[in-house]
């Protein structure tokens, strides 16, 4: 079981942010707007320039590897400091240091939003993640998907393979459970059983990490640039508790058990998501 204290609820100290209408939305639109093409922009450079250095200086794979996660997470560090600047968001955090100290782990998160990823490596340097496979297609940036330590997403037993050997190497890896950005009007979407079958078949450990906003924003439903009108304050929460590996696993029930902690998972999420965003924070993005 996942035992985590509730948060306390949004204070009026933390009003919502003002909806901008009429030219008052102009500057935050393409302020909005210029963030994405300045991370798109400085992406491709990276991946031709310094990323590829990284990977090739000398040391262990593992040493080249944490290189390159570091200095991902620093460029989205600076991309949700961007994001921060002009009003589209504003990151609060709980239990950090859980995070940051985690090695090894699967790191699951709800998906309200569209840059939750970004944010949620931004607070981890040594993070990874699974990707479609189309990407790795791409002559451009599959080098650097390699170095990274991010997996493609491909057949069960390949991907089982991949995800034992990351997190052997003491990479975190991100995965979200309900598989796309929620619906608004959902408290999330029904989770599927990919985060319980690999932490079941790999034997590795859970770390929850609950998303909160306050507006709804950057959803999917909205296009990428349908700027929020309003400031998405978001609370990043890392369960104090992290849910281990099961010793007595046996096999051929492991479907059961996945099937099982897919439940547990799910349920402690809705339970957490019923209370509104946490007014208690470690550290806030200004």
């Amino acid at each position: 079981m996942i035992n985590s204290q509730p948060s306390a609820p949004f204070t009026s100290q933390q009003s919502l942010a003002p909806k901008l209408t009429g030219f008052r939305y102009i500057p935050r639109w393409i302020g909005g707007a210029m963030c994405y093409m300045v991370f798109g922009l400085g992406g491709l450079l990276s991946s031709l320039t310094i990323l590829p250095v990284l990977r090739y200086w000398p040391g262990s794979k593992q040493a080249r590897t944490a290189r390159v996660q570091r200095t991902v997470s620093l460029m989205f560090k600076g991309f949700v400091a961007m994001l921060t600047a002009v009003g589209v968001i504003n990151v609060s955090t709980k239990n950090l240091h859980l995070l940051q100290q985690a090695q090894g782990h699967i790191v699951i998160a709800n998906h309200p939003t569209l840059v939750d990823v970004v944010v949620l490596i931004s607070l981890m340097p040594n993070a990874g993640c699974i990707v479609k496979q189309s990407l790795w297609r791409n002559p451009f940036i599959r080098g650097v998907l390699s170095s990274v330590g991010y997996i493609p997403n491909r057949s069960a037993n390949l991907l089982l393979q991949d995800c034992k050997q990351v997190l052997n190497n003491a990479t975190n890896l991100v995965i979200f459970p309900e598989g796309t950005r929620t619906l608004v009007g959902n408290v999330i979407n029904p989770f599927a059983r990919g985060a319980a079958n690999i932490a079941i078949r790999t034997q590795s450990d859970i770390l929850p990490v609950v998303l909160r906003t306050d507006v709804a924003g950057l959803t999917k439903q909205e296009p990428w640039y349908q700027i929020p009108r309003q400031t998405i304050n978001m609370s990043v929460e890392i369960a104090d508790s992290v849910l281990h590996h099961d010793d007595e696993i046996t096999q051929g029930n492991e479907a059961k058990m996945a099937r099982q902690l897919t439940r547990d998972l799910q349920q402690f999420y809705l339970n957490s998501l019923s209370i509104p965003i946490d007014s208690h924070t470690d550290k806030k993005r200004k």
